[in-house]
């Protein structure tokens, strides 16, 4: 099958607005639904209480899950610690939490729920403590730093490592990655955790790596093909990193699938993310980073961009070849072809 992708010669560029226009059906209903609804944060944001229980053998957490919705600790978050006896309850009463994280009446509920649905005797509570809500509100401040300052790194190091407009271009992608991410997270109301927050940050950087792969890719063409317009070089460069992105991005989806089919419910939330995070940062690197380079530098053309400041299209044949920034004048004079020779009749 990758021998499809081998000499691959598609015009990705030309369905640039289209690209836009799915981009904004899948952004802006996400971004009035988030505006009217918010995300739905986990106790680590909100605050909540953290009960560590033992159970006995055979107890599954589907079991602990049921009999915690049960009793009306809907959400909460069952993760296994240590063994497979033992688990940690992330839950909350309520929409909001109270400044002491209303742990002892978070773990008096969780104790009636466990010996309503699981039994007496079945079960024990080991340890809890309470998270307040101004430690959610801390990490949230946080999260949304670590976001921005990721921004300006990356602006930074391709303003360095090539040029202002590239930086530029690969930054507006990775923002539509985090829009409809955000937006993917708010039409399945995942539920927002650290492992969330740390699925979106890997998502920035796999997505830099991709654009940035292609954009290397684009500054050698532009220095190989110096008389070729930039529609076309940014073409060229895709499909000859085409094979690659197929390769590296179908197995890490697999993987994500994988996880969200096999993974549980801990990590489901991270693996869904992570494969549509996977499916947005490739369509991003090819339909969003690219043309905005190609609008950059046709608005500030670059140095690098020599024979693709003014062009509208695709160009084909002998257009193609002449550089956008020739100098106008008259056309060079042309030394006439000499005469064909005659042959001699042959003698008779």
């Amino acid at each position: 099958m990758i021998r499809l992708f081998a000499n691959a010669n598609y015009d990705f560029i030309k369905w640039r607005k289209w690209a836009y226009g799915l981009t904004a059906v899948l952004i802006i209903p996400g971004i009035v639904l988030l505006a009217l609804k918010g995300l739905n944060y986990s106790i680590e944001f909100t605050g909540g209480t953290q009960v560590q229980v033992w159970t006995a053998k055979g107890v599954t957490s589907a079991a602990v899950r049921q009999a915690l919705d049960a009793g009306g600790l809907h959400g909460a978050e069952i993760a296994t610690f240590g063994s497979d006896t033992e688990y940690v309850i992330r839950a909350r009463l309520g929409a909001t939490a109270t400044a002491g994280g209303g742990a002892e009446a978070t773990t008096a509920a969780v104790e009636q729920a466990l010996k309503t649905g699981v039994g007496v005797g079945r079960y024990g509570v080991v340890r809890h403590e309470g998270v307040g809500p101004r430690v959610g509100k801390e990490l949230q401040g946080k999260a949304f730093l670590a976001i921005l300052l990721s921004f300006f790194v990356t602006l930074a190091y391709l303003a360095y490592r090539f040029e202002w407009r590239f930086g530029l271009a690969a930054v507006l992608a990775t923002l539509h990655d985090i829009l409809t991410t955000i937006a993917f997270i708010r039409y399945l109301n995942l539920e927002v955790s650290l492992i969330v927050v740390g699925a979106v940050l890997t998502m920035v950087g796999y997505s830099l790596n991709d654009t940035i792969i292609i954009f290397d890719r684009v500054r050698e063409n532009l220095h190989k093909f110096r008389r070729q317009n930039l529609y076309e070089i940014l073409n060229l460069s895709i499909n000859e990193t085409l094979p690659r992105s197929i390769l590296t991005h179908g197995t890490t989806m697999a993987t994500t699938l994988a996880l969200v089919l096999l993974g549980g419910e801990v990590i489901r939330p991270f693996a869904l993310v992570m494969t549509f995070a996977i499916f947005t940062g490739t369509f991003s690197s090819i339909y969003i980073a690219a043309p905005i380079l190609m609008y950059i530098e046709k608005r500030w053309p670059g140095e690098d961009a020599r024979g693709a400041r003014a062009f509208t299209g695709r160009v084909t044949g002998s257009a193609a070849a002449s550089p956008a920034g020739a100098p106008s004048g008259p056309p060079p004079s042309r030394v006439p072809a000499a005469p064909s020779p005659v042959r001699p009749k042959a003698a008779i």
